[in-house]
């Protein structure tokens, strides 16, 4: 079997503990060709700022390493469609800190989940995150991308259908956004990726309702709840209820074999899940197995 010239871009979320460029002899010792990382504790709102040094520290490190693209996803306490002003506010000068991290860093592509608009109604929903773009694409720097992730469909989040994305995308026109598809969110949610046939159909309405162009990123879960559940619990690749058929697919579809594909899996001791995991995936893309660094 002859093989793609290019790498097979796949990763795992990663600590930054002890520094940000730490981030990369961690992801190198998986054998990670891409990875995702917080740019600081994703359940605080403040963070002490990247200075100069720790700027260049990364920088150094990334030019250095065989790591690839790299993602920031941003803090989990971010709620762009919250129709309280208080949170509203706070978040959107929380995201705004994130793009400058992410500009300081030199990463392009910043992960993002749409938020819960928390009874108001989809609609006021959207409105509220469209308006929070409206002012961050304007005052932000702008070599950040925005990635807006899928999610699980859950309680009053937004993202769980397609058309909330490119709903989004439409509303801030001026915006720079590309997209994140979490393979459990996508089955949580009701999209049956689990089979050959049933991706390819999940992938042909991704493709006529947003543009498969769009994806930057994808996050590769497995899932522990059934289809349709809107419940997000990651399970190992091929050991949940997507399985390895569904996985396969999407690992072997030549249109997104250059998009990076990030582990958010259970990690286990001294990170021995995310080596099979990744294993698992080289597997599944038809590639021989890599040696860690």
């Amino acid at each position: 079997m002859s093989f793609d010239a290019s790498p097979l871009l796949i990763g795992a979320h990663v600590s930054v503990a002890g520094g940000l460029e730490k981030a990369f002899e961690r992801a190198e010792g998986l054998g990670c060709t891409a990875m995702q990382i917080f740019s600081k504790n994703a359940n605080q709102w403040r963070a002490r700022p990247i200075d100069a040094e720790q700027a260049e520290a990364f920088r150094s490190a990334w030019a250095k390493s065989p790591v690839g693209p790299v993602v920031v996803h941003d803090s989990y306490l971010i709620n762009l469609a919250a129709p309280a002003d208080e949170i509203w506010l706070k978040s959107i000068d929380a995201f705004r800190d994130e793009m400058e991290r992410c500009a300081l860093l030199g990463i392009r592509h910043l992960v993002m989940h749409p938020g819960a608009h928390l009874k108001s109604g989809e609609e006021a929903g959207l409105a509220r995150v469209a308006e929070a773009f409206r002012r961050l694409f304007a005052e932000g720097p702008a070599g950040v991308t925005v990635l807006l992730e899928n999610t699980a469909g859950q309680g009053s989040y937004l993202g769980g259908r397609f058309e909330h994305l490119v709903r989004l995308m439409e509303m801030v026109p001026q915006g720079r956004f590309g997209i994140c598809l979490d393979t459990c969110h996508l089955f949580a949610a009701g999209y049956d990726i689990s089979s050959e046939e049933g991706y390819a159909s999940v992938m042909d309405e991704f493709d006529r309702i947003v543009g498969v162009e769009h994806i930057r990123a994808f996050h590769v879960n497995d899932s522990k709840k059934g289809l349709g559940a809107a419940v997000d619990r990651h399970e190992h690749i091929g050991q949940g209820t997507i399985g390895r058929e569904g996985f396969a697919a999407l690992m072997r579809d030549a249109r997104l074999r250059n998009v990076p594909k990030i582990l958010e899996t259970p990690k286990g001791d001294s990170d021995a899940f995310d080596l099979m995991n990744l294993a698992t995936l080289r597997e599944l893309a038809g590639e021989p197995a890599a040696s860690q660094a």
